[in-house]
């Protein structure tokens, strides 16, 4: 199967980063998202990847067509204007970096590359990560046979909280819990190629008019995931995610190395 990474929006909200680079070359503790997603998808054997660029979308061609300089010891040698990589280290996978436009929006973007895709194929965010089980999702779409399988997740919750009773005297406090109980898109799909048929032009919002369409056909089912999920929206997303990273405890490594 191949998967498509939405890697063209502009990351308004995190700006501190997003002014230099594109958000999903934002680093999790060492390495940027986007190489944290691919892992995830590649730990399940999906080694075919379709970016959708956009914003800064020529810093993602540069870090992919230099990948091994990113990521080995190198000497070079000024004077023979020559290279050597010392432990050549690389990845089995093969990336297409497709630019989708600058302003288009995500149904537009899933649009332009329709002509690459070949079967059903897989679709995430170049902007969250989870520890969800490919292999059970992808088991799951072809068991309901729908147009879209969409992963269902319950965000987690920003505050604590407390139980007061009558006397405004605190009875219980609960650190940070998940929302309230509502499942929400936490991205990582599987589509159909049917699913070109529902998305118009580039102003065309997947989430939105291609979604509630066939959602309205009886044709998008949702695969829950209660583990581990976390979007990298804010400064604050971003820490949180590098201090899981940082203190090896990050739930969404299922990968050895």
């Amino acid at each position: 199967m191949q998967l498509v990474i939405l890697a063209g929006g502009r990351g308004s909200r995190l700006t501190e980063e997003t002014l230099i680079k594109p958000k999903p070359l934002v680093d999790v503790g060492n390495k940027p998202i986007i190489w944290h997603i691919m892992k995830i998808y590649s730990h399940y054997g999906i080694k075919d990847f379709i970016i959708c660029l956009g914003y800064k979308g020529y810093l993602i061609k540069e870090y992919f067509a230099n990948y091994s300089l990113h990521n080995t010891d190198l000497t070079i040698d000024l004077k023979k204007n020559s290279r050597i990589i010392h432990q050549k280290k690389g990845e089995d996978w093969k990336v297409t970096l497709v630019d989708t436009g600058d302003d288009t929006l995500t149904g537009g973007r899933i649009l332009r590359i329709k002509k690459y895709i070949k079967n059903d194929f897989l679709l995430t965010y170049g902007d969250g990560l989870a520890n969800v089980n490919i292999k059970k999702l992808i088991d799951f779409h072809k068991q309901n046979k729908k147009l879209v399988t969409v992963t269902a997740v319950q965000p987690p919750g920003r505050f604590g909280v407390l139980d007061l009773n009558d006397k405004n005297e605190v009875t219980n406090f609960q650190e940070k819990i998940r929302g309230d109980n509502s499942w929400i898109n936490g991205g990582f799909f599987v589509l159909k190629p049917r699913i070109f048929d529902f998305i118009e032009n580039d102003f065309s919002v997947w989430e939105k008019h291609p979604l509630i369409k066939m959602t309205k056909k009886k044709q998008v089912v949702a695969f829950k995931h209660s583990g581990f999920w976390h979007p990298m929206d804010t400064v604050r997303d971003k820490l949180l995610l590098d201090d899981l990273w940082n203190q090896g405890i990050a739930p969404w490594k299922t990968w050895n190395e």
